[in-house]
C-alpha cells in the first residue's frame, strides 16, 4: 500500500525487453535507501517489486499485463518517473490509501498556469468517471491529487509548485499518457451498494 506521496523522481537507467515482458531499471537514491529483494516501490504509481539492487540502482521485471495498463509499455532510458517505497504502519498518511494497482491509462488534455498554481486538466476512459467527485482523490503518475471539478469523460487537478517540481506532472504535456487509479474506497462502495439494490430487486 502507498499514501501517494511522492518521494523523488528517478531516472530509467535500462530497460531489457523480453518480448512478454519487461526488466526495468531505475536509479535513484532515498527510493533504495532501505529496500530489500522483495520489496514493493511504486513506480508512475505502479506496484513494483525489487528483483535485484545494484550501486545506486533497483531492477524490477514488469509483465505484459502491467505493460497493457500503465504508461510503463512506453519508458525509455532517460525517463524521469515518480517513486514512493510502500507506507509503514508508523508513517504518516499523507495522501489517501493507494494501491499502486493502475486502473486505466489517462491523457493530458490542457495545462492552464496561474502565478502560484497550474490547473490540469486530463481525459480518462468513460468507465472510470463514476468514481470520481469534486474534492475527492485520484491518483495520477502515482501523486495523490484533490479533484477540481469531476466530468463524465474529463477532470481538472490543480497543481501547487511543490508538485510541479517533485514530480512528473511538472513536465507532463498535453498529449503525455499518465497513469490513473481511482479511490478503492468508491469501488468497494460501489461493489457492496450493488450487492445490496440486487437483494431488494
Amino acid at each position: 500500500m502507498f499514501t501517494g506521496i511522492v518521494e523523488e523522481l528517478g531516472t530509467v537507467a535500462a530497460v531489457e525487453d523480453q518480448g512478454d515482458a519487461l526488466r526495468l531499471t531505475i536509479a535513484c537514491e532515498v527510493a533504495i535507501s532501505d529496500a530489500g529483494l522483495g520489496d514493493s516501490i511504486a513506480v508512475n504509481g505502479c506496484c513494483l517489486t525489487v528483483s535485484e539492487l545494484g550501486a545506486g540502482t533497483w531492477t524490477a521485471d514488469v509483465m505484459a499485463e502491467t505493460l497493457a495498463k500503465t504508461n510503463l509499455d512506453k519508458v525509455a532510458v532517460g525517463d524521469r518517473v515518480n517513486l514512493e517505497r510502500a507506507v509503514t504502519a508508523d508513517k504518516r498518511l499523507g495522501g489517501h490509501v493507494v494501491q499502486g494497482h493502475v486502473d486505466a491509462v489517462g491523457e493530458v488534455v490542457a495545462r492552464t498556469p496561474s502565478e502560484h498554481w497550474e490547473v490540469v486538466e486530463i481525459a480518462m476512459p468513460t468507465e472510470l468517471g463514476k468514481y470520481l467527485v469534486d474534492k475527492g482523490s485520484i491518483t495520477v503518475d502515482g501523486a495523490s491529487l484533490t479533484v477540481v471539478e469531476a466530468h463524465d469523460t474529463t477532470f481538472t487537478v490543480s497543481l501547487i509548485p511543490e508538485t510541479l517540481t517533485r514530480t512528473t506532472l511538472g513536465f507532463r504535456e498535453p498529449g503525455s499518457r499518465v497513469n490513473l487509479e481511482v479511490d478503492v474506497i468508491a469501488k468497494h462502495v460501489e461493489k457492496l451498494v450493488r450487492a445490496y439494490t440486487s437483494k431488494e430487486s
